[in-house]
């Protein structure tokens, strides 16, 4: 193992959201069994990153009177799916095996959970994936045909290559530039984020505190997408594979204002997040592994928690250690920690698993991984800056970072960009074939890292959650100079029964 301390230095330029348009269809009724359900109304020189989104723009969300969290999961794997055709919104696909058994992998992730409803897309796909993951729960699903698929119009039902063929130059379009396509004389992805903010008008009004939502990978993108306000720029940069779950949590402001608004969690799927796969429907072998490091000693004695600067407790060792099993299904070439106690602990955890790779039978070979710190991943002392009695943060509630002083969020911010520079520059050294940088450091700066890649300013901080032991997953389909896209965040299934649950009970706002 390989160890070196570096510094680094860059403040990346940073996107705007675009307008919504609006979209209006029929809604149907449809019907079930065995479940109550109610109807209701290219090349790197070709990249654009999207302008730096420099101020938060409202998308006027209704307000809500107390804290609601709502829990997105998209269908299992359907038959079209599994045949490589479109789908869209047409209604011809069924679960196949695969995808009944993850519905079922994640009925049993949720199946603790206390919803008060579900709402789910009409499609047979998604209905069926509702009715497995509701199980005997006496409530009613809630069909609501604005949480069907992206409607696609003529690509709809075609195989991939047959679309390619007959479609030519719109079908690139649609693989290239997607926010702009236009097919039939409609823009597919804009009428999709209009209808978006339809669905959340209807799930935030209902009087139910914790939610269950499931639909479809496009439709829950612009879910996410539109709660924190993002435009159609973002389509195809926050993954969702099926059966991914992911979590949003809506608190309350004054003034019947829309609600603070963090997303707590994208894409913990049944399978591994950092297995082969694709992001976009592109292979990817270049990717970034935030990793949070675990619990420290400090956090048992009432300090900055989180903060890393003495040995982990029993639990981070814990955490620590199943997280580099984890990543036993990635080879990682480098791995850049801060120079904290807890994060170098973690480092060196992962390092030896890797190394051990051959006798583990991860690998025919050991792997020689190089280890580096990096001052700018170190933020216990930005952090020890505020005001605020961080010991009531344990374990952070989400979006903790907005209350954090502004002159704080600033220095975390521009120190969080001197290390993604640092992340950028690791990538690419490696081959064009294959390179996986693994960083650990605070949930903070990894969340503002986060931000960084998604050429966001300061002020998204709040809008994201990490956990201690959590890894999240940015892979590079068109490489280091490309945008990056988001496969995951605070993905905690490794950890097993340490890990912190998908949702919680809602008592009352103070236990929420």
């Amino acid at each position: 193992m390989l160890s070196t301390e570096i510094t680094f230095h860059h403040l990346l330029p940073l996107h705007k959201t675009d307008k919504f348009f609006h979209h209006h269809q029929h809604k149907k009724p449809f019907r079930t069994t065995g479940v109550v359900i109610k109807s209701s109304s290219s090349s790197l020189q070709e990249i654009k990153k999207p302008p730096l989104l420099s101020e938060w723009e409202s998308i006027a969300l209704p307000s809500v009177s107390a804290a609601k969290r709502v829990v997105l999961v998209r269908h299992g794997q359907s038959t079209w799916n599994a045949e490589g055709r479109i789908q869209g919104s047409s209604d011809y696909s069924v679960l196949t095996l695969k995808g009944e058994s993850q519905a079922e992998t994640s009925r049993q992730m949720l199946i603790d959970d206390s919803f008060d409803i579900c709402f789910s897309s009409p499609l047979t796909r998604s209905k069926r994936t509702a009715e497995i993951i509701w199980d005997s729960r006496k409530e009613e699903i809630i069909t609501d045909s604005n949480l069907r698929e992206i409607d696609l119009y003529s690509f709809q039902g075609l195989l991939k290559n047959e679309g390619k063929a007959k479609y030519g130059e719109a079908f690139h379009q649609w693989q290239t530039d997607a926010p702009n396509f236009s097919i039939d004389g409609h823009y597919p992805v804009r009428e999709l984020w209009a209808r978006a903010r339809s669905c959340w008008t209807k799930i935030l009004t209902h009087e139910s505190k914790s939610i269950l939502v499931v639909a479809h990978n496009a439709v829950n993108q612009a879910l996410v997408a539109t709660a924190i306000g993002l435009g159609t720029e973002y389509f195809r940069f926050l993954l969702q594979s099926n059966c991914g779950v992911s979590v949003l949590d809506f608190t309350p402001k004054p003034q019947g204002v829309s609600p603070d608004i963090c997303l707590n969690r994208l894409n913990q799927t049944p399978s591994s997040p950092v297995g082969a796969g694709s992001s976009a429907g592109r292979k990817t072998s270049m990717r970034i592994i935030l990793v949070s490091h675990g619990f420290s000693q400090n956090d048992e004695q009432g300090s900055i928690p989180f903060h890393g600067d003495s040995p982990m407790n029993m639990l981070g060792t814990i955490q620590a250690q199943k997280t580099a099993e984890l990543l036993l299904d990635v080879k990682v070439g480098t791995i850049v920690s801060s120079r904290e106690i807890a994060s170098v602990e973690t480092a060196k955890t992962i390092s030896r698993v890797q190394e051990a790779a051959d006798c583990l039978g991860a690998d025919c070979v050991p792997r020689y991984v190089e280890t580096k710190q990096v001052q700018y991943l170190d933020v216990g002392d930005i952090l020890k800056q505020t005001k605020q009695d961080l010991t009531k943060f344990q374990p952070f509630n989400s979006g903790w970072l907005k209350g954090l002083e502004e002159e704080i969020k600033t220095e975390l911010w521009d120190q969080s960009g001197k290390v993604w520079k640092c992340l950028l520059d690791e990538l690419s050294k490696g081959s064009e074939q294959e390179n996986v940088v693994v960083a650990i450091g605070h949930p903070a700066l990894n969340i503002a890292m986060m931000g960084h890649c998604l050429n966001l300013s300061k002020e998204w901080m709040g809008s994201f959650h990490l956990d201690a032991g959590s890894i999240s997953v940015i892979d590079f389909p068109d490489g280091p100079t490309g945008r990056g896209v988001i496969r995951c965040i605070n993905y905690t299934a490794h950890l097993g029964r340490w890990s912190i649950p998908i949702t919680r009970s809602v008592l009352d706002d103070d236990d929420f």
